[in-house]
C-alpha cells in the first residue's frame, strides 16, 4: 500500500479483557468491518497466540510465514507481514509461536514499547488500528495499552464478568501513570446480551455506574450468527448484513467515529 498522509495518524484502539469468551475477537472483526463501511482505512492486529482473529478473517495461521510474532521480536516490520482481507481490511496475523514471544520480550529494555514503535511506521497509512488482545494482563497486553489512544472493554452482561473489569482498570491506571498518559477508556461494550433476561438487564444498568465509565450502545445481542461468520472468513456485517448483531456493531462504530 502506498503511503498517503492523513490529517492525523491512525487512532490505535485496544479491545481487551483478560477474561476469555467475552467476544473480543468478534468485536474487533465487526467494528473493523463497520469502520471500513464508513470509508475508513482499517488495520487489525491479532495479539493472541490462538490466532482466532486471523482465522476469522480467512487467513490460515498454519501457513502464515511472517506474523506479529516476527514484528514484536524485531525480525520484520508491520509492512512486511500485513495481509489484505475481504471487506477492505488489512490484518497483521498471529501464529501459535506468539505464545513464546512474551518470555523473549521480558528481558528486553523498553519491552512495553515494542508494538508502539512498530506501529509508528504505518499509522499514516490508516485511520484506525484495532488491537485484539490476548486474554491475559501480560507483556503483550501491556504493549497494546502502551500503543493505544483508546481502550474498549467487551463484557458479557453477567455478574461474574464484573470481576475481571476491576483488575483490568487497575492495570490501565498503572499504564497511564507509567507508560502511556494519553490512554483513554472509550467505554465498556456489553456483549452476549439477552434482552429477555432480567439479570442481563440489571447488569447492563449497573455496569456504567459501578465503574464510572461510558457504556457503549447498543448492547451486542447474543446470536448464532456470530458463530457462523468465521467459517467463511468474513465478519457478520457481510454474512448476515441485516441481523441485529450486525446492526448493533454498526451503531457502536458510528458512535466512535468522532474519536477516529
Amino acid at each position: 500500500m502506498a503511503k498517503s498522509r492523513t490529517k492525523k495518524p491512525a487512532t490505535v484502539i485496544s479491545v481487551a479483557n483478560q477474561k476469555g469468551g467475552v467476544a473480543k475477537t468478534t468485536s474487533v472483526a465487526s467494528l473493523g468491518a463497520a469502520f471500513a463501511e464508513h470509508g475508513k482505512r482499517v488495520l487489525l492486529v491479532d495479539l493472541d497466540a490462538q490466532a482466532c482473529l486471523t482465522f476469522s478473517l480467512g487467513v490460515d495461521p498454519d501457513v502464515v510465514e511472517l506474523s506479529v510474532n516476527e514484528v514484536l521480536l524485531g525480525r520484520a516490520s508491520v509492512e512486511d507481514v500485513r495481509v489484505e482481507c475481504d471487506e477492505g481490511i488489512h490484518l497483521v496475523p498471529s501464529v501459535i509461536d506468539l505464545a513464546g514471544a512474551e518470555a523473549q520480550l521480558l528481558p528486553r529494555p523498553g519491552r512495553e514499547y515494542v508494538l508502539r514503535t512498530a506501529l509508528e511506521d504505518v499509522r499514516d497509512d490508516y485511520d484506525v488500528i484495532l488491537l485484539d488482545c490476548s486474554p491475559s494482563l501480560g507483556v503483550l497486553t501491556l504493549n497494546a495499552l502502551t500503543a493505544s489512544q483508546g481502550l474498549i472493554i467487551p463484557m458479557p452482561c453477567e455478574m461474574l464478568s464484573h470481576r475481571g473489569v476491576g483488575q483490568l482498570l487497575d492495570t490501565v491506571a498503572d499504564v497511564k501513570k507509567i507508560l502511556n498518559k494519553d490512554l483513554a477508556v472509550y467505554g465498556i461494550l456489553p456483549t452476549l446480551f439477552d434482552g429477555r433476561s432480567n439479570h442481563a438487564q440489571e447488569v447492563l444498568a449497573d455496569v456504567g455506574e459501578r465503574y464510572d465509565l461510558p457504556v457503549l450502545e447498543p448492547p451486542i445481542p447474543k446470536t448464532v450468527r456470530f458463530a457462523e461468520a468465521p467459517a467463511v472468513g468474513r465478519s457478520i456485517l457481510s454474512t448476515s448484513r441485516t441481523s441485529k448483531g450486525a446492526q448493533a456493531y454498526r451503531a457502536v462504530a458510528k458512535s466512535l467515529l468522532t474519536k477516529v
